[in-house]
């Protein structure tokens, strides 16, 4: 497996740099951003992902795509989403087609479940009808539903993560919320890798660390893909502090400000 090339689009963001830094020892990493950055520690290829041709360029011997780039604040508006997270997935999956990419991991989220969250309507699974918060929730949605079509349609496996909150510290929100969805860096880049690996063809499935107030269901995670998440937040909880399991009301103002 260490030969595997894998292309990880933004991997100059937050979750890109924990994944190039902890991935590029496994396989052969390139990575994407807007700008090329050829002196960088794997090389970083630039292309606007609303450019389609450039995108395709990225595509060439490449096994695995880790689709990370586009706008990833559940405040984006309208337009942000539409050329980073619709076309650009649409481009990214066409591409990968093209160039005979075996699969595609796309970055979905949390927040297209985000209104049963809001609305405190627990417990969520990964077959539960979509709930989007937001239009970055709506443009996850979307990537999972075009994922869903280009898998059956051309065969293309496509394993899509519902990704909480990641964050190296998980105390630097009180947000009951935000904890029971938290992602440490170590199971970010296990659940990835599990998702490279994993004998599964197609799939939505939610990436989360195992924290003791979690409302989403990870089963089908754990069965299929061999997540076994090893962190909590409540390791980081200052002493005293309560761990409610089930957690407490969601702000009513869910998702401004995640």
């Amino acid at each position: 497996m260490s030969h595997r090339r894998i292309l990880i689009t933004g991997s100059t963001g937050g979750v890109g740099s924990i994944l190039t830094q902890r991935l590029k020892d496994e396989y052969d990493v390139t990575g994407h951003d807007r700008t090329t950055r050829p002196d960088a520690d794997p090389v970083v290829l630039g292309a606007d992902l609303a450019d389609y041709d450039a995108v395709r360029s990225l595509m060439d011997g490449i096994d695995t795509v880790v689709h990370l780039a586009g706008a990833a604040s559940p405040e984006s508006p309208w337009e942000a989403v539409l050329d980073a997270n619709i076309i650009g997935t649409r481009n990214v999956l066409e591409a990968a087609r093209d160039a005979g990419v075996q699969r595609v991991v796309y970055a979905s989220s949390n927040h297209t479940m985000g209104m049963y969250d809001r609305y405190e309507q627990w417990p969520v699974y990964p077959d539960t009808p979509p709930r989007p918060d937001s239009f970055y929730g709506v443009s996850k949605v979307f990537g999972e539903t075009l994922g869903r079509y280009y898998h059956d349609e051309y065969g293309l496996s496509v394993i899509a993560l519902r990704i909480g909150w990641v964050a190296q510290d998980p105390t630097i929100t009180g947000v009951d919320v935000l904890h029971a969805m938290w992602l440490s860096e170590a199971d970010t880049a296990q659940v990835v890798r599990c998702a490279i690996e994993a004998d599964v063809d197609f799939g939505i499935y939610y990436a989360i660390s195992d924290n003791p107030n979690r409302r989403w269901s990870m089963t089908n995670t754990n069965l299929e893909l061999g997540y076994r998440p090893r962190d909590s937040w409540a390791d980081f909880a200052p002493e005293g502090e309560p761990v409610v399991t089930g957690g407490v009301d969601v702000p009513d103002s869910w998702p401004k400000g995640s």
